[in-house]
C-alpha cells in the first residue's frame, strides 16, 4: 500500500473535482485513490493505529512487554484480588490472542504472574497477578498516561467520545459476545 495514499488523498481529490468540473465530467474510475467509501474509512483506521501504535511500542519495549503483555497485565490487575481462567482472559484482550498459554508463560517467566492449578478441575488454569506484577504496573502508570496523551492528546473530550462511540459502532456487527468466546470446560463428576 503506497504510504502516500492516504496522506495525499484529500488534495488529489481537490484537484480532481475542481478539473472535473472544468471540463464537465466526473473523474474517471483511475483517478480514484480508493475503491470505495467503506474502503477509505477502513484505510484510514488503519493508518491512524499503525500511526498511533508507534508510542506506545515505544513505551512497552522499555519495560520489556508487547502491547499484548501490558493489556493481560492491566486485565489481571482490574480483576484482582481475584484470578482469572485462562479462557477468560484470552477472551478479554483487545487484540486476539491465539497462543494465550506463550503468553502467560513469559509473564510468569519474568515474575510478573502466577498459574493457579484448581484442586478440583486440574484442566482449569488460572492466572493472577503478583507483587511483582503490580509494582510494574504502577512504575509504568505515568509513561502509559503520558502515550495517551501523545496519541490522542489533541482531540477534545466531546471529539474523543464521539470517536469511541463510532469505532463501537463500527465494531460491533463483528464482535462475539463474551459468552461465545469463553466456555466454561465441563466440571469433572465427584
Amino acid at each position: 500500500m503506497d504510504d502516500s495514499c492516504l496522506d495525499d488523498y484529500h488534495s488529489d481529490m481537490s484537484r480532481v473535482k475542481s478539473f472535473s468540473r472544468l471540463r464537465g465530467r466526473a473523474p474517471d474510475a483511475a483517478a480514484r485513490r480508493f475503491d470505495s467509501l467503506e474502503q477509505e474509512a477502513y484505510l484510514n483506521l488503519w493508518r491512524t493505529y499503525d500511526r498511533l501504535k508507534a508510542f506506545e511500542e515505544e513505551v512497552f519495549a522499555s519495560f520489556d512487554l508487547s502491547a499484548q503483555q501490558y493489556n493481560a497485565l492491566r486485565l489481571l490487575r482490574d480483576a484482582a484480588p481475584e484470578s482469572l481462567p485462562t479462557l477468560t482472559l484470552a477472551a478479554r484482550l483487545i487484540s486476539r490472542a491465539p497462543d494465550i498459554t506463550r503468553l502467560v508463560d513469559r509473564l510468569e517467566k519474568m515474575g510478573l504472574v502466577v498459574r493457579e492449578r484448581q484442586t478440583q478441575n486440574r484442566r482449569v488454569v488460572r492466572i493472577a497477578l503478583t507483587p511483582a506484577g503490580e509494582r510494574l504496573l504502577s512504575q509504568m502508570a505515568a509513561r502509559v498516561a503520558e502515550c495517551g496523551a501523545r496519541q490522542l492528546g489533541h482531540l477534545r473530550p466531546a471529539d474523543l467520545r464521539t470517536l469511541i462511540g463510532l469505532l463501537k459502532e463500527a465494531r460491533l456487527p463483528h464482535e462475539v459476545p463474551l459468552s461465545d468466546r469463553v466456555t466454561a470446560p465441563t466440571p469433572l463428576p465427584e
